[in-house]
């Protein structure tokens, strides 16, 4: 009796292994599949787009580039998202599992979850909101301030999903920003940038001698072959921002190309004090 009892049993493991048991490994193995098959077209849509701007005369990303690789990542998180769940449904209708009858005890349990997942549906809103508004996309600098956070979050963006912003500071640190804690964001590399040169000089300085020689720093580096290509205008000389009894502060503005106002910058400052330098006058420090 036990024999009969016992080989019943392995038939019926067999034939459930040969139907539902083969479902559940092809439903996981087809979400795997597609997983991939997902990411390596995201990745082809992406590397299509970086090709494109490569092989461009830009400097820089356009805004619509730099918004299709935002959409192509969090389309694909969206739809790998949706999958995985409806093959978890599946999966756990071929364990035996009503998922018609999980209904009451998950609208409890959601319930229940509700007041903790608030700040990952915040997040799911916030993001979807950066993205339709282009406040930023992938490539772009920004400066982020965070609730609860007194440091701003500051870097280059490398991924954007629903829930989280990807940034990459100067140091090679990679930050994760939840999208619902972002108070505010400053994108430095949108349309345009602008490039802000202090010159501090001693107060007893001849103000216009050095106005002088400001103006011909930033029109010899706007007939700059290597500069003229990032700058979109001539770098004015604003006049005196700051003066005290030891010494006043003349600033030089530029503006640049979207994301290249550190380099143009930092060329700037060195022409100024060689240009200084050379007809005698000091920066004060």
């Amino acid at each position: 009796m036990g024999e009969v009892i016992a080989a019943a049993s392995a038939a019926d493991s067999t034939a459930w292994l040969r139907s539902s048991g083969l479902e559940i490994v092809l439903l996981i193995l087809g979400a795997m599949l597609f997983s991939r098959f997902a990411t390596f077209v995201r990745d082809r849509v992406t590397s299509k787009i970086d090709a494109g701007f490569r092989s461009s005369d830009a400097l820089v990303r356009t805004e619509a580039a730099k918004h299709r690789h935002a959409l192509a990542q969090v389309l694909t998180w969206v739809v790998l998202t949706i999958v995985y769940v409806l093959v978890g449904m599946e999966v756990l209708q071929r364990l035996g599992f009503q998922v018609t009858g999980l209904v009451a005890p998950a609208a409890v349990l959601g319930a229940a979850l509700g007041f903790g997942a608030q700040r990952i549906v915040q997040d799911i809103l916030a993001g979807f909101f950066l993205i339709t508004e282009r406040q930023y996309g992938f490539g772009d600098v920004v400066r982020i301030a965070v609730a609860g956070s007194a440091e701003m979050a500051e870097g280059t963006v490398e991924d954007v999903t629903l829930r989280i912003t990807t940034l990459r500071n100067a140091d090679g640190e990679v930050i994760t920003v939840p999208n619902g804690q972002i108070v505010k964001v400053t994108n430095l590399s949108k349309d345009w940038a602008r490039a802000a040169i202090d010159v501090p000089v001693a107060a007893s300085a001849d103000i216009t001698r050095v106005n002088e020689i400001l103006h011909k720093v930033g029109a010899e580096a706007f007939r700059d072959r290597r500069l003229e290509p990032l700058l979109l205008d001539e770098p004015t000389v604003m006049g005196v921002d700051d003066l005290t009894m030891e010494q006043m502060n003349i600033r030089m503005v530029a503006r640049t190309l979207p994301g290249k106002q550190f380099e143009v910058g930092r060329e700037l400052r060195v022409r100024v004090a060689a240009a200084l330098r050379r007809e005698g006058i000091s920066e004060t420090t």
